[in-house]
C-alpha cells in the first residue's frame, strides 16, 4: 500500500478535568509571522478598561489555514441548522470565499 493510500490514522484525544471546564473568550487577537500564527484569546468586559490574555495557541500557516476551513465548514453547518449568525454591526466573513 502506497503512503497516500494509508487508512486514516486515529488519534486517541485526552481531555483533561481542568481543560474540560474550558476557557470563555469574546475577543481573539492574531497575529502572523512567516513561521507561524498567534491566537491570543482574552475577554473584554463592560466597564472594565483592561483585559488579559487566558490562553494562548501558536500554529505553523498550514494548520492555522485547516483551523480556518474547520471553523468555515461548521460555522455553515451551524447556520443550516439554526439560522444565521447575527453579526451586531461587525463584519460578516463570507464563507463561500474561504479557500
Amino acid at each position: 500500500m502506497s503512503e497516500k493510500e494509508q487508512e486514516p490514522q486515529h488519534i486517541n484525544i485526552e481531555l483533561g478535568e481542568k481543560e474540560a471546564e474550558g476557557i470563555y473568550s469574546n475577543l481573539a487577537i492574531i497575529r502572523h509571522s512567516p513561521a507561524e500564527f498567534v491566537f491570543d484569546f482574552t475577554r473584554i468586559l463592560p466597564d472594565v478598561p483592561r483585559a488579559r490574555v487566558h490562553a494562548r495557541i501558536i500554529m505553523t500557516p498550514q494548520h492555522a489555514k485547516m483551523l480556518l476551513h474547520a471553523l468555515t465548514d461548521n460555522i455553515i453547518r451551524f447556520e443550516k441548522e439554526h439560522g444565521e449568525i447575527p453579526m451586531d454591526g461587525q463584519v460578516a466573513i463570507d464563507t463561500k470565499q474561504v479557500h
